[in-house]
């Protein structure tokens, strides 16, 4: 999902009311949650409605699920970007962006494509500081509502 740097080249994540598609994202980020596999607490930011760039706005929308995982433990989250890295292609998912960014800190950054869920996700381990912890964007393909319906902004 994330091949092209066109974002009018999102794949088609089929047809859905806003709701139902934040329901899959949502599900989507719990599966991820459970890959993490470190006691900890995520966030509890709901998903949003966004455009789909070049079409329709009534008729077109994405879904994106903003959410962070802070350790119990700082120490917990040594390694776990490296497991992420092993363990999504095993559910699915392909890697298409894993090393450091481009931040002072050097923070790794791992982004992942499910193509047959639709959604991408990029996940960025924060290290320093007085609380490591994981940020997540879980986004979605770019959904058309049924006819007759509009999308439901949230």
């Amino acid at each position: 999902m994330t091949d092209s740097t066109d974002s009018d080249d999102l794949p088609s994540a089929g047809t859905s009311m806003s709701l139902s598609a934040a329901d899959q994202a949502e599900k989507v980020s719990s599966e991820i949650y459970d890959l993490i596999g470190v006691k900890g607490k995520a966030s509890n930011t709901g998903p949003g409605v966004s455009e789909c760039s070049g079409k329709d706005p009534d008729k077109y929308f994405q879904i994106f699920h903003p959410w962070s995982f802070t350790p119990e433990s700082p120490d917990k989250l040594d390694g776990v970007m490296e497991r992420l890295k092993e363990e999504l292609p095993k559910h699915g998912w392909k890697v298409v962006e894993y090393g450091p960014n481009t931040s002072k800190n050097k923070s790794m950054q791992l982004t992942a494509d499910n193509d047959k869920k639709k959604h991408s996700v990029k996940i960025t381990h924060f290290a320093k500081g007085k609380a490591p912890s994981l940020n997540l964007m879980v986004v979605s393909g770019c959904y058309q509502v049924p006819d007759g319906e509009k999308v439901d902004r949230f």
